[in-house]
């Protein structure tokens, strides 16, 4: 089924997926050209990849990159539904790739954990035109989101298992192969926010019902008291990554790189120390990396929230690898490093680092722990699983967080 558009309306973002090989991803266009001489681009928001921490494993580089930016262009270049084909034989012409010039974007496919999916045998789940998102070019600059993606011709291609309909006033509409899931979060992306309910988004921008599975032929129910228009703090999933929405009023209210840096180093200065080797701990310095833990970096029991330097003592092997008995409260389970949040459009306040997720170590205010930590994101055909935002690992115990406790020095 093609959609074919009318290139006159509004400005348009699309997201698409290029398939190198095994390796899935999807490509968000078009860009936000730069403004003219003198004048400040405008805005519309900022889309925030989750499992990142801010920076791909390799650099954000070009069109690769966990943080991207929606600005006006200069020209509109939006599209709606204007003619309809129907095609028997798929179009053999190579549409859509990250080599077209509408192409901005590429975000590859993120495994719980891992950070994008590498090696030949990764297969991609995201459609290959994964959606689109509309922004208005006036105020307030709405921005609504839409399944499946237009190429350089303004045409909407689905897969011949995508399930499609007619709508009553003539139209058609349909879903991907795997859809594009929406959750809008209750209370707006604050310190009073709450996980709202996942919702699937048309192609010509309806909400349903989730389906029995990702690509089950049967579309859920028509929810007509809500609409696509995104918030800030809506998440959106394409069935291999998970996308966070930032208005710019909301970026403002979020922590500045400046102020995780400020907290880094008063969190340092008080000097905690190990409470059974009495070494002073520290946080490394975002700009060394996520490599090996430092020999001052701080460790936890993430049971029971006592932070330590690493030692080697107290190995519970036949628990696993990793599973250690805390020395001052006798507690068993994973041990392991502390590693600061750096990516502050995650955070819902500019709270103290004083809240790691279990069990992957990263810490984060006690507000943006207890929110992430409460949010099932999608996994697989109909699997829900609340994950840190900072790496994608599963959350693991009864509340997926834990307060740290740390020991002041004894002079």
């Amino acid at each position: 089924m093609v959609l074919e558009g009318n290139p006159d309306v509004g400005s348009s973002q699309t997201l698409d997926l290029q398939h190198p090989g095994n390796k899935g991803s999807f490509i968000l266009s078009s860009p936000g050209e730069d403004a003219l001489p003198g004048e400040e681009p405008i805005k519309y928001g900022e889309l925030i990849v989750l499992g990142y921490n801010g920076c791909l494993a390799n650099g954000d580089k070009g069109r690769r990159r966990s943080r991207l930016a929606l600005s006006r262009r200069p020209h509109a270049n939006g599209v709606k539904p204007d003619v309809l084909h129907h095609i028997s034989t798929p179009l053999v012409s190579k549409i859509g790739r990250s080599t077209e010039n509408m192409i901005d974007f590429v975000v590859t496919d993120t495994s719980p954990g891992g950070g994008a999916t590498e090696g030949p045998s990764a297969q991609s789940t995201i459609s290959r035109y994964a959606c689109r998102i509309l922004c208005d070019r006036q105020p307030p600059y709405t921005a609504r989101i839409y399944a499946a993606g237009f190429d350089a011709s303004s045409n909407i291609f689905l897969g011949e298992r995508a399930a499609k309909w007619r709508t009553p006033d003539g139209l058609m509409d349909g879903l991907t192969t795997n859809g594009v899931l929406v959750m809008h979060p209750a209370g707006g992306f604050s310190e009073n926010s709450a996980p709202g309910v996942w919702r699937e988004i048309s192609v010509c921008g309806n909400v349903y019902t989730l389906r029995d599975s990702r690509s089950a032929q049967q579309r859920g129910k028509l929810v007509e008291n809500e609409s696509n228009v995104l918030q800030d703090g809506s998440l959106i999933d394409l069935c291999g990554a998970t996308l966070l929405w930032r208005t710019p009023a909301g970026l403002l209210r979020a922590p500045t790189l400046k102020q995780l840096e400020a907290q880094r180093q008063e969190a340092n200065a008080a000097r905690p120390q190990c409470p059974v080797g009495l070494s002073t701990l520290a946080f490394p310095s975002p700009a060394r990396g996520r490599t090996a833990p430092d020999k001052q970096q701080p460790w936890v029991y993430v049971r029971c929230g006592h932070v330590h330097g690493y030692h080697g003592w107290g190995c519970r092997r036949e628990r696993g690898p990793q599973e250690r008995e805390c020395p001052l409260c006798r507690l068993v389970g994973p041990y392991v490093p502390l590693w600061l949040g750096q990516e502050a459009g995650l955070c819902l306040d500019p709270g103290p680092p004083s809240h790691a997720f279990a069990p992957c170590g990263h810490v984060c205010s006690e507000k943006t722990a207890r929110y992430w930590a409460q949010t099932p994101l999608p996994h697989g055909t109909h699997a829900f699983h609340a994950a840190c935002p900072f790496c994608g690992a599963w959350l693991t115990g009864e509340h997926g967080c834990v307060r740290l406790i740390f020991q002041g020095p004894l002079d």
